[in-house]
């Protein structure tokens, strides 16, 4: 019986290797040109020379591809990271690594790269008008009571978020507000569930916006503008769980928290219930410990004082000895006391006599001044120098000539008697 080993020349040919990956290139550039190829762009460099590398990929395999400055100068587009482009060219391999490229000779936006510069052109105007600023974000509710979902009935992800929000944490109530996640009335179902849901701000602490993964297409409701500003007029925290980790779209950038994937979204509203009921426990360990001490403390303090009166008779005893130093002092303060005093009342004693004799002197001579100086200005003596005090027969005292008149009665008072007198005239001056 032969053995595959028959089949094999004695002496096969022997390649070298640039032969081989020559003639692997030519086999290649037979079969494969020109070619098209369509994937998304990943890992774009473009060199000082001007060259263009890229990679296109899909979701189960990748291909290098370089573009040459001469062929980049032709773009009617600025290619992006992660757009999705058709690349037309040929299959090459490159020597120095012997790895298999495409040399593309023209590059053109399919239409889901359409769609994507479209992404970009509505995050960059979004984001110039502060709608996704950070301070703008709220954080999520620690503790919530009630949270509100929007989805779609059939989606996985309406199973996956509720599956992992009962596990984590049972006692939060969700209030499903459905609607399409896709199609032509997908956008319109998603507003019309949120503002139904912002209707019930007081009942609810958050709001979650979940779907799962899916072509650029196919999350194109979660790419508007119109959702992205409902979104943002959220009266409570929001939070979007939207494709797959590696998917984003303007609703992310809208809400307040970003989850990678519906499961995610529910761990990131509520926190587990064993991670509660363990902050719980830690809790009361400390509250159970500080109680403890205090008990410890009080009771060491009321010891202090039992201690204290323990014997009481010490304490009387010693405030009958300070009682006592009060009594000594106070009667040693009234005997010096009642000595002065004694004493200063004695030399008042002696002083008074001597004062008293002298009042009546004094006062005799003062008393004689005064009778001078009123003797002195008395108005007899004025008189008895020659003046005369008039007034009429009313007894009015008469001090001007204009007041009298032809046959009035007057009297002229002198220093020894009166003088009545009839009035012939007057003269003023």
């Amino acid at each position: 019986m032969n053995s595959l080993f028959d089949a094999v020349p004695a002496q096969p040919f022997v390649w070298s290797v640039a032969a081989l990956v020559r003639a692997v290139a030519d086999a290649l550039d037979a079969r494969f040109t020109p070619v098209v190829v369509r994937g998304e762009v990943s890992g774009l460099h473009r060199a000082p020379s001007g060259h263009l590398y890229f990679a296109l990929k899909d979701s189960s395999a990748q291909l290098q591809c370089v573009m040459y400055r001469s062929a980049t100068a032709r773009l009617a587009f600025a290619p992006r990271e992660g757009a999705l482009v058709c690349a037309r060219g040929r299959l090459a391999v490159y020597a120095l690594r012997g790895g298999l490229q495409l040399v593309a000779e023209r590059l053109q936006l399919d239409g889901q790269g359409a769609l994507f510069e479209q992404f970009l052109r509505l995050k960059a105007k979004l984001e110039a008008e502060g709608l996704f600023a950070p301070e703008h974000k709220r954080p999520l509710p620690t503790m919530p009571r009630a949270i509100g979902l929007v989805t779609s009935l059939s989606a996985a992800a309406l199973h996956d978020f509720c599956t992992t929000l009962a596990r984590r944490a049972p006692q939060v109530r969700v209030l499903l507000a459905p609607a399409a996640v896709q199609g032509s009335t997908a956008l319109a179902e998603l507003c019309a569930a949120l503002q139904r849901l912002y209707a019930l701000a007081g009942e609810i602490d958050a709001i979650a916006l979940v779907r799962g993964g899916g072509a650029l297409q196919d999350l194109h409701a979660f790419n508007d503008e119109q959702l992205a500003r409902t979104i943002a007029a959220s009266p409570v925290p929001t939070v979007s769980g939207v494709g797959h980790e590696t998917d984003f779209t303007i609703a992310d950038f809208a809400a307040d928290v970003r989850a990678p994937t519906p499961t995610a979204a529910a761990e990131l509203i509520a926190p587990e219930r064993a991670q509660l009921f363990a902050a719980l426990d830690a809790a009361a360990r400390r509250l159970s410990a500080a109680v403890h001490q205090r008990l410890n403390s009080e009771a060491q303090r009321l010891d202090w004082f039992a201690a204290r009166l323990a014997r009481p008779q010490e304490a009387v005893q010693r405030a009958a000895l300070h009682l006592a130093t009060l009594h000594a002092r106070l009667r040693h303060a009234s005997d010096a006391r009642l000595a002065a005093e004694a004493a200063r009342l004695a030399q008042l004693a002696t002083r008074l006599p001597r004062a008293l004799s002298a009042v009546p002197e004094r006062e005799q001579v003062r008393l004689a001044q005064l009778a001078a100086r009123l003797a002195a200005l008395s108005p007899q003596r004025t008189l008895e120098r020659g003046f005369a005090w008039l007034q009429t027969e009313s007894g009015a005292p008469l001090t001007r000539a204009a007041d009298a008149h032809a046959g009035q009665h007057i009297a002229a008072i002198l220093g020894d008697g009166e003088v009545f007198a009839r009035v012939t005239g007057q003269k003023l001056r």
